[in-house]
């Protein structure tokens, strides 16, 4: 698209998938995952390998502050080898954490814009007495699973890893399928690899979570929604291109896919091992599931994604 950047609210209007589903709906995109396609996504695996694409969920993360996140804080409540018979040992432990502060799933409460989330609920659905009562993260149950697609973005492009604020494009995507040999479609889960996950690995958290990190576009929501992809994670902390190209919004990807086209985005994914995978056997589709935490009213959940191939 050349000259001004279109809003997203005109992109959003147009992509809509409100009353799609029923008045009623919940899950969104998911909607487009039907039991035949979890069939096909079993028949994917062919060696049993299992790639876990989480990053470790302590007080190591990745996480500064910003917005009332942290990092999670774990202690042993008990560790008491003395109290019981038979010389029994009986250890317990809690945790304090940002739902969103790792590898996780926004929910469709978690982004809205002009009063509205996504199904024209009205944002005082989330309250911070009683979470959200419309469109939390407990509603998507155990709907996160079917064909998991790979598209490894800036190695079909012919680099390792994306150093900047590049922006993928749907040229960008529709490249990466011509070098994997593979085309995204209806119910695929799309998993986009930018390498940008690399900073953290590396013990920069301070880069990796800044404003400027590589990501999807509007122009790229435009693609998925045609495309009918049921859900989108990247291993950045945003999905979208940062800073975003429409100078109104701070995170214009979030508003349209979450609360327009109802899509649910995971973040801070580790896809490095499969990756690597990928490029050695050429296979970039795979049985994949990612269940979130069924917290009553949460508008995020911790997971732990595994791809199955």
């Amino acid at each position: 698209m050349s000259g001004a950047v279109e809003s997203f609210r005109d992109v959003g209007r147009r992509l809509s998938n409100w009353g799609r589903w029923g008045e009623h709906d919940q899950l969104g995109t998911l909607n487009l995952i039907d039991p035949a396609d979890i069939v096909r996504a079993a028949a994917l695996v062919r060696t049993g390998k299992v790639f876990d694409l989480s990053i470790p969920l302590d007080e190591s993360g990745p996480q500064r502050g910003v917005n009332g996140r942290h990092n999670v804080i774990h202690t042993i409540t008990i560790a008491d080898g003395t109290s019981f018979p038979a010389g029994m040992f009986l250890a317990d432990d809690m945790a304090v954490l940002s739902l969103q502060g790792a590898t996780q799933w926004d929910s469709l409460a978690h982004v809205g814009y002009d009063g509205l989330l996504y199904n024209g609920v009205p944002v005082s659905n989330v309250t911070v007495r009683s979470g959200a009562r419309r469109n939390g993260i407990d509603r998507l149950g155990p709907r996160v699973v079917g064909r998991g697609l790979l598209l490894d973005v800036p190695r079909a492009l012919g680099c390792d890893a994306f150093v900047d604020d590049h922006e993928i494009t749907p040229d960008d995507l529709e490249a990466a399928e011509t070098a994997h040999g593979v085309t995204v479609g209806r119910g695929d889960i799309l998993l986009l690899r930018t390498g940008w996950i690399r900073l953290l690995h590396g013990g920069d958290a301070q880069t990796f979570m800044a404003n400027v990190a590589p990501g999807i576009g509007l122009a790229a929501c435009e693609w998925l929604h045609a495309r009918g992809v049921a859900a989108v994670a990247t291993d950045t902390q945003a999905v979208e291109v940062k800073p975003p190209r429409d100078p109104e919004a701070s995170h214009p990807v979030h508003m349209v896919l979450i609360r327009d086209v109802g899509m649910t985005l995971g973040e801070m994914f580790d896809l490095e091992e499969l990756a690597a995978d990928c490029a050695a056997d050429g296979a970039y589709e795979f049985l994949f599931s990612a269940q979130p935490l069924k917290i009553s009213g949460a508008v995020g959940s911790p997971i732990t994604p595994v791809a199955v191939k």
